[in-house]
């Protein structure tokens, strides 16, 4: 799809989920959009997973905080929640997955780590500083194969129904990001 027309499908969706990897630019790209619209900007990290401290946050109070959330009428939820991605999608109108290279979404993670080292990135929750993490490494490294095919089953039932826009390439998301804010 052309970057006009998904500039398009944007700028009619009210309720929108971006889905990726860790590493694969999900906030960027979704703070962008979310401000480039006017639409309620929700990192599932910040909002839903984690308290502070690293604290999981309880499966139960997740998944009442996430039924509140997209009971609202214009949002943008940043995360992939695969415990929470079916009810998500029955709320959305626009799917943005990216499914960029591992070794970039490794590198982003590696790069991510040395930029907020001690401190709390934006999109997560408060007192939880960033940290190098070989499970989570392990999880980026093993993505496309554990957990891309759930994503996409999931999004198979939604088929015809839902508007899909995959990227796999950062230049295409780099051109995505260079329309919207030539917009702004």
């Amino acid at each position: 799809m052309r970057i006009d027309e998904a500039v398009g499908l944007l700028s009619r969706a009210r309720r929108i989920l971006v889905l990726g990897s860790p590493g694969s630019g999900k906030s960027t790209l979704s703070q962008r959009i979310a401000q480039r619209f006017g639409l309620k900007y929700i990192s599932m990290d910040r909002e839903f997973f984690w308290l502070p401290g690293w604290q999981l946050r309880p499966r139960d109070e997740t998944l009442d905080l996430v039924t509140k959330a997209i009971a609202g009428d214009r949002w943008l939820i940043d995360g992939t929640g695969l415990r929470t991605l079916d009810l998500r999608l029955t709320r959305a109108d626009l799917v943005i997955w990216l499914r960029l290279p591992r070794s970039l979404c490794l590198w982003r993670i590696l790069q991510r780590w040395r930029r907020y080292t001690g401190r709390s990135r934006p999109e997560m929750a408060d007192d939880c500083p960033e940290r190098f993490d070989l499970d989570f490494l392990r999880y980026t490294w093993t993505f496309d194969r554990l957990v891309t095919p759930e994503i996409a089953a999931s999004l198979e039932a939604y088929r015809g129904t839902l508007n899909v826009l995959e990227y796999d390439t950062a230049t295409d998301v780099n051109a995505l990001l260079a329309e919207l804010s030539d917009k702004v």
